[in-house]
């Protein structure tokens, strides 16, 4: 078992950033496969992020701490659980039903909706500066993408209804992380300068397993939906990295940040998989940015580091 102690602001900002750019490989990626499409890439994906964190979690958390988390962790983990799945199936199928643009620019949404469950749901009032960052992040993103939304066919229509799922997860997900950081951790003694009171309360679920929980549950409901299956072995492979490298291990990152970082600005890092993702797709397969996604990717940055400046002066 190893030890994860908290993060500080600093190294949870710059954990978070890696775990961003990690997820934003998925788009360059699935343009390299040959055979897979649909519920099929979905299953593989989720499938090979199972797999890969079983050996992960064991090493972070031990054996029998993890069988012991997995089945006492009550309603908390099962719902992040839920939401890890909802975030991994409808991604992927929304890349189905219309184009990763549409789906990237339904994805803005989530640090606006990260911030309206925080300050309704945890009663957080946000700093100015975290709702300017939202405002213009999401504006960027609008600028990088708005074309493609306006005058759609009803079939992507309905694909950016799918795509909404993924910030509404996200928002009750990161929101939940954000409440459970109030309490002192199940994987963590309460030290000799905690408070009779935060002695007192039940110690807060460890939120690791739900990655696993919904990566079991993702591949589990869409292999029926996929069978036959017909990927190569090139696609398997190919999705085998996502598994691991854009899945697992960056998933597990992000619950570590995310205890030492608001739910709101999680959020907000999390945007540059969108930002990163149109910067590979244009080194990796040839699809050169336009003046739009140039000007709305620095609207994009410009919002986050500003953010994060005032936040680390701040701190």
């Amino acid at each position: 078992m190893v030890k994860v102690s908290p993060l500080s602001h600093r190294r949870a900002v710059a954990t978070m950033v890696l775990a961003a750019t990690l997820w934003s490989m998925a788009g360059v990626v699935t343009r390299q496969l040959e055979a897979a499409r649909g519920f099929e890439v979905t299953f593989w994906r989720s499938a090979f992020n199972a797999l890969a964190l079983v050996p992960l979690l064991m090493w972070l958390r031990g054996p029998r701490a993890l069988a012991a988390t997995l089945r006492t962790g009550g309603p908390a983990l099962w719902l992040s659980g839920v939401c890890w799945c909802v975030m991994y199936t409808a991604f992927m199928l929304a890349l189905t039903l219309t184009t990763v643009a549409n789906v990237l620019v339904t994805m803005a949404l989530a640090p606006l909706f990260t911030a309206l469950a925080a300050r309704f749901a945890l009663g957080h009032r946000l700093a100015a500066r975290t709702w300017v960052a939202i405002a213009l992040a999401g504006a960027g993103i609008g600028w990088m993408y708005g074309g493609d939304v306006a005058g759609s066919e009803p079939r992507h229509l309905f694909g950016v209804a799918v795509a909404l799922a993924v910030p509404v997860a996200a928002a009750v997900n990161w929101t939940l992380l954000q409440a459970l950081t109030r309490r002192p951790s199940s994987t963590d003694a309460v030290g000799s300068a905690g408070t009779a009171a935060e002695a007192t309360q039940p110690p807060a679920p460890d939120l690791l397993p739900a990655v696993f929980i919904g990566a079991v549950l993702s591949a589990a409901l869409t292999l029926p939906l996929a069978w036959p299956l017909a990927a190569s072995a090139r696609d398997v492979s190919w999705l085998a990295l996502l598994g691991v490298f854009q899945l697992a291990i960056p998933c597990l990152m992000a619950v570590v940040a995310a205890r030492a970082l608001t739910a709101p600005e999680a959020s907000l890092l999390a945007l540059l998989e969108v930002l990163l993702g149109v910067l590979w797709a244009w080194l990796g397969a040839g699809e050169a940015p336009s003046a739009a996604v140039i000007g709305g990717g620095s609207l994009v940055v410009g919002a986050l580091v500003l953010n994060e400046a005032l936040a680390l002066r701040k701190g």
